[in-house]
């Protein structure tokens, strides 16, 4: 049991891509971690089976900076922060960076499939996760499924697999279309009326500021500049005092406002930078910065390169 101490550490701390492969690799030291050098870039993907990393080890309670959807055959208990949730013979799991969570097996047997995904990796530029299917399911993580949907998305999951190992130079794009057939076929099995609501006022207040932020992408020409651009300008928006604001982002999604902001930013940047021939200066203009030199500033501490340099 954990104590209050441990527990407000737990909830706190996040996973990145790379505890994640080290911590698979003590248990199956023969497994080559991929490279993470383009993770801020162009996203990850990967699919795994579970038999071959899941075990009777309680995995470690706390966030991951990942999505990750699993096809669980076996029993065990997910624990939340607020409650456990038993999980008997099959289901289709749902986790996402915001809810801390830990997967306890039950049975011996622990197989299906699981593949993990970053947002950048899961949604283009025109598109936001928030208006995204998988978006629709973040309320209802666990869905019950039976053996004929079993083996419908088992055979989803082995094409993912097939296409890892495989050489064609579209296979990114391919996967994101199985990730996405994987959503409407839980959206299918889901009952329409089972889509859990927001339920608490921090939660309703943080869904209304990442949708306002998110209304100002893409940035479609030179003459797109952004009119919020720091917490204050959306608690102004939001009407409320921007520690409130501040807070309930905080409680929900483990991030700070300017840090959900600075990164939205800076995956436009990105985007920006990759798909149109604007010069930096306008770029910088684009996305609220009065001065190129700020905006270099503000790129490096995001990327770890200047915006001339990642262009090239």
């Amino acid at each position: 049991m954990l104590t209050k101490q441990q527990e407000l550490y737990t909830i706190n701390k996040s996973e990145s891509l790379e505890d994640f492969y080290n911590r698979l690799k003590i248990n199956r030291p023969e497994m080559v971690i991929p490279s993470l050098s383009m993770v801020n870039d162009m996203g990850h993907f990967n699919v795994f089976r579970r038999s071959n990393y899941c075990s009777l080890t309680p995995s470690p309670y706390n966030r991951r900076d990942f999505y990750k959807i699993s096809l669980i055959i076996g029993s065990g208990i997910l624990h939340y922060p607020d409650k456990s949730i038993e999980v008997k013979e099959r289901a289709l799991l749902f986790t996402n960076p915001n809810i801390p969570y830990a997967w306890e097996g039950i049975s011996e047997v622990q197989a299906g499939y699981f593949c993990l995904f970053t947002e950048n990796f899961i949604h283009n530029r025109n598109e936001s996760l928030r208006e995204s299917l998988l978006y629709r399911i973040n309320d209802y993580p666990i869905i019950d499924i039976n053996e004929d949907q079993e083996h419908c998305l088992s055979a989803l999951f082995a094409k993912m697999m097939e296409e890892m190992d495989g050489e064609y130079v579209h296979k990114y794009d391919l996967l994101r279309n199985y990730v996405q057939l994987i959503v409407h076929e839980a959206l299918k099995i889901m009952p329409s009326d089972n889509i859990a609501k927001p339920s608490t006022a921090a939660v309703r207040l943080t869904s209304l500021f990442i949708e306002l932020l998110e209304r100002q992408f893409p940035i479609g020409s030179t003459d797109h500049t952004l009119t919020l651009k720091t917490a204050h300008d959306f608690a102004g928006r939001l009407s409320v005092h921007v520690n409130h604001l501040n807070h309930a982002v905080k409680e929900v999604t483990g991030k700070t406002t300017s840090e959900h902001i600075s990164k939205r930013i800076a995956t436009e940047a990105v985007a920006l930078l990759k798909h149109t021939e604007w010069n930096i200066a306008q770029i910088a203009y684009c996305l609220g910065f009065e001065y190129p030199a700020n905006f270099n500033i503000f790129f490096k501490r995001q990327m770890q390169c200047t915006p001339r340099f990642f262009r090239k």
